[in-house]
């Protein structure tokens, strides 16, 4: 089980493929594994190493506070452990803001990167979604959790769609039979983290290549903070899915999946 020391933690991740390196980092409340149908694709052209992020999986769950930097100096420490730099980022979610502050304070990590559904900074709205994901992780059952997660991160037609709608109430059941879910402890810090994260002003000083890629119907994070990102770092791309929410990675996946692959190679 390859465990890693860092930052007064122990991280477990996971990796698939030979190529050059390529860290892909989870959002909230998910670990590593989450990444497995996207790496599948990856690992032809990429080493692709999948940490479980501090307060998730098989990574340790220290009490918060947490931060986005914090977590960044999580990632940086298994860099060094593993003894890869410069590497290609895929964040998503919560995994782009710890994209965003490797880049800034460890910038001669990173080579490029993918910041997918990110956001610089919280408005109100997405401070109140935040604290709302805490306070129903406490009171919701595993499953319930799950099915409120799947309402903020898959558009109306993903829930359409009957084969997609079959693998949504599979999730729900796998939540339910869980053996070792998520601590509340962990869930509320990780909020924390993402509520506090501020690095607008920052962000010019990113000199990386980057790619910004979402839905353009997400309700999570909408694509104005998308928007907000692409236009703060110099020479960004940018790219809507126009019918998919968060989870658009999965909603559009048969396009997502080489659109990065090429995108990374180039870069």
């Amino acid at each position: 089980m390859p465990m890693i020391e860092t930052n007064d933690i122990r991280m477990f991740y996971d990796e698939l493929g030979d190529g050059e390196p390529l860290l892909c980092l989870m959002g909230i409340t998910a670990p590593g594994s989450v990444w497995e149908r996207h790496v599948e694709a990856w690992s032809h052209d990429f080493r692709c190493i999948m940490p479980d992020n501090r307060g998730v999986g098989q990574t340790d769950k220290p009490e918060g506070p947490y931060s986005s930097r914090m977590m960044a100096d999580d990632m940086a420490g298994l860099l060094d452990a593993l003894d890869l730099a410069p590497v290609r980022v895929v964040g998503c979610s919560m995994g782009s803001i710890i994209a965003q502050q490797l880049a800034l304070h460890h910038p001669g990590l990173v080579r490029s990167m993918v910041l997918m559904c990110p956001w610089a900074r919280c408005d109100r709205y997405a401070a109140a979604v935040f604290e709302h994901m805490k306070h129903a992780k406490a009171r919701l059952a595993p499953d319930e959790f799950m099915n409120f997660i799947q309402l903020l991160i898959f558009a109306k037609s993903h829930w359409d769609d009957d084969q997609a709608f079959l693998e949504l109430m599979e999730g729900q059941l796998a939540a339910r039979e869980e053996a070792a879910p998520q601590p509340l402890h962990a869930l509320v810090a990780q909020a924390e983290a993402c509520i506090q994260h501020d690095v607008l002003a920052e962000l010019p000083h990113i000199a990386c290549p980057t790619l910004v890629i979402g839905g353009a119907r997400d309700i999570f994070t909408p694509p104005w903070m998308g928007e907000e990102i692409a236009q703060a770092i110099p020479g960004a791309e940018r790219h809507l899915y126009t019918d998919a929410g968060h989870a658009f990675h999965w909603e559009c996946i048969n396009d997502f999946n080489p659109r990065v692959a090429g995108w990374l190679l180039e870069h």
